[in-house]
């Protein structure tokens, strides 16, 4: 299993790592309550938050768990299904 990793968003606290999205964008919630969704953007001028809806989020999350099923990712995918599941059910 990976590593969790946190972010803190200078309004909203502590951010935990849902997922990555692609190289310089990862989906992030808030910590405690899981009901504020960023993706956080990582460019030459450091990072960007944009919030997105819940509903966002999990489209973001299910587009990435496809991606993965193509690629035979498995044992990402796994893990990645137990986040939704925890997530958004």
């Amino acid at each position: 299993m990976s590593s969790e990793t946190y972010l803190s968003h200078p309004t909203f606290g502590l951010l935990f790592r849902v997922c990555a999205i692609d190289d310089r964008q990862e989906l992030f919630t808030t910590l405690y309550a899981q009901r504020l969704f960023f993706v956080v953007i990582t460019n030459a001028e450091g990072l960007k938050f944009e919030s997105v809806t819940r509903g966002e989020a999990r489209i973001l999350l299910e587009n990435r768990l496809r991606s993965l099923r193509r690629q035979r990712d498995y044992a990402i995918y796994d893990e990645l299904m137990a986040v939704h599941k925890r997530t958004f059910q």
